[in-house]
């Protein structure tokens, strides 16, 4: 057993690229004060959990349903990873300001599709068929705590970086995001 969750944990812990994901969790989170960031953080996470070991028990089903496919889903999450990132670009000489202003980002992106993307998605749905519903729920549990152990800490770079770091830091985060987001929807074209 102990085999499998590790077969079921790695490609899990690829998928969910926590250190990836740490500098999109900066830029959406700054200005945000410690107490707000946490619960942004336990949003994201439960968001995260949720619709993951929804997919793992119900995916395939769901998809048939809904007529769409596992590329269908990489595209819309492209397009919502593009359209937040040009917001955050394009707002020059608007008053500094977090990406959440006015949005909870801790449920779009951040918790689906940054964290519970097209890639753990596609992941889980392969590996519940590899390893059973049960390891692969295990495994992705674990994947997720291990994701919140360094999201939590992640503020601390924050502080290092400074005011006008953090603002340098954060546009070039919302390029990449965007390049992200474009690189999701030609992978799904691609796929289709």
């Amino acid at each position: 057993m102990i085999v499998r969750f590790l077969h079921a944990f790695v490609p899990l812990f690829v998928a969910v690229d926590v250190i990836g994901v740490v500098p999109m969790y900066l830029g959406l989170t700054r200005g945000l004060e410690p107490a707000d960031r946490h619960r942004m953080l336990r949003d994201s996470l439960v968001v995260a959990a949720i619709v993951s070991v929804a997919f793992a028990l119900l995916g395939k089903v769901i998809f048939l349903v809904l007529g769409i496919t596992v590329a269908d889903f990489q595209i819309a999450g492209g397009l919502i990873l593009l359209a937040i990132a040009g917001i955050d670009l394009l707002a020059a000489g608007l008053p500094v300001r977090a990406a959440a202003d006015g949005a909870d980002v801790g449920i779009v992106p951040l918790g689906v599709p940054i964290i519970a993307g097209p890639a753990v998605i596609t992941s889980v749905l392969v590996l519940v068929d590899l390893y059973g519903t049960f390891i692969t729920v295990l495994a992705l549990l674990a994947n997720l705590a291990v994701c919140w152990a360094v999201l939590d800490r992640a503020g601390a770079v924050a502080n290092v970086l400074g005011g006008t770091g953090a603002r340098a830091f954060s546009k070039i985060v919302s390029l990449l995001l965007a390049a992200i987001g474009v690189h999701w929807v030609r992978a799904g074209m691609a796929w289709k």
